[in-house]
């Protein structure tokens, strides 16, 4: 099968490539390095392309299209609106794609999107976008719908919660929050953190997040529902004061955190994922714990200079 991986070389589709390409897909990837790097892809792909247009004229018969392409993290979009553009621009790029040679579509989306519901977040709820980043989401998923329900473009839409894991280095300061107090410790630094670190996410190791992508990728109803959304979470939500005592004890170290006031407006206190419909649909549960995850990730980046 040739897939098309957009973000290819990002965290998260990096890891993805390689999985792809362990399990024989023919994977071609787009990326245009804002926050990947090709040293990300450990495997042999069939083709790299910085961008989505020019991958989309350069390859034929493609038979999936993963996108992850997109930038991922609020303040990006803050500080450059014109963001939401690209993201609604380079999305029906691909859907003209997938209608066109009859590919199966994945879109990679976000939890960001429930903000403002009561935890656990299920699929069913209304969704209120809170910022640039979230309305460019939501105006894919609607987007990803309407190519389905108009041109019967399978769909499989992933609402990711907080993936953390290896091969975040090159996101610097977008970094997971497990992955940026991690770095801290191991700088020997204390770790800032806005208000009184009660605060929760529903953390999850990035090689769950791609064994949920490639369950989507087999998953097919698509006479009952050629379009459905599922949540990519663990169902259980730490809080950072749980995740700097796991790093503690880990280390051996009595780093402590610096607490300062929240700065942050309509900031998210809670994540927690319902995790029902991935379960039974997709057959997907995350099997890496937290202390399991930070464990496996701190060998990582024990070796990495200059992060």
């Amino acid at each position: 099968m040739r897939v098309l991986v957009t973000g290819g070389a990002g965290f998260i589709g990096s890891h993805l490539v390689d999985a792809l390409t362990d399990e024989g897909y023919e994977v071609y990837v787009a990326d245009n390095l804002a926050t990947g790097n090709v040293n990300n892809i450990k495997s042999t792909i069939s083709g790299f392309y910085k961008s989505i247009a020019e991958a989309v004229m350069n390859i034929t018969n493609v038979s999936l299209i993963v996108h992850l392409g997109m930038p991922s993290s609020s303040p990006m979009y803050k500080e450059d609106p014109f963001l939401v553009h690209k993201v609604v621009r380079d999305g029906t790029i691909l859907l003209e794609k997938a209608r066109r040679e009859g590919s199966k579509f994945i879109l990679i989306s976000t939890s960001s999107l429930y903000n403002g519901n009561d935890i656990p977040y299920h699929e069913g709820m209304y969704v209120m976008p809170t910022d640039y980043y979230t309305e460019a989401r939501y105006y894919l998923e609607r987007l990803t719908k309407l190519y389905a329900k108009l041109h019967k473009v399978e769909s499989v839409i992933l609402r990711l919660f907080s993936v953390y894991g290896e091969r975040e280095e090159y996101k610097g300061r977008y970094a997971n929050v497990i992955t940026q107090f991690m770095w801290d410790f191991i700088k020997g630094f204390s770790p800032v953190i806005y208000g009184d670190g009660e605060q929760t996410r529903d953390f999850i190791y990035v090689r769950d997040v791609v064994d949920a992508i490639v369950k989507a990728i087999d998953y097919s109803d698509y006479y009952k529902h050629p379009w459905e959304i599922f949540n990519v979470g663990r169902g259980v939500n730490h809080s950072f004061n749980e995740v700097i005592a796991v790093l503690q004890r880990i280390f051996n170290v009595d780093i402590k955190p610096i607490y300062v006031e929240n700065p942050i407006e309509n900031y998210v206190y809670h994540t927690l994922a319902y995790t029902a419909k991935a379960r039974k649909k997709l057959k997907f549960s995350a099997k890496v714990g937290l202390i399991e995850g930070i464990k496996r990730i701190r060998k990582y980046y024990m070796d990495i200079e200059n992060i």
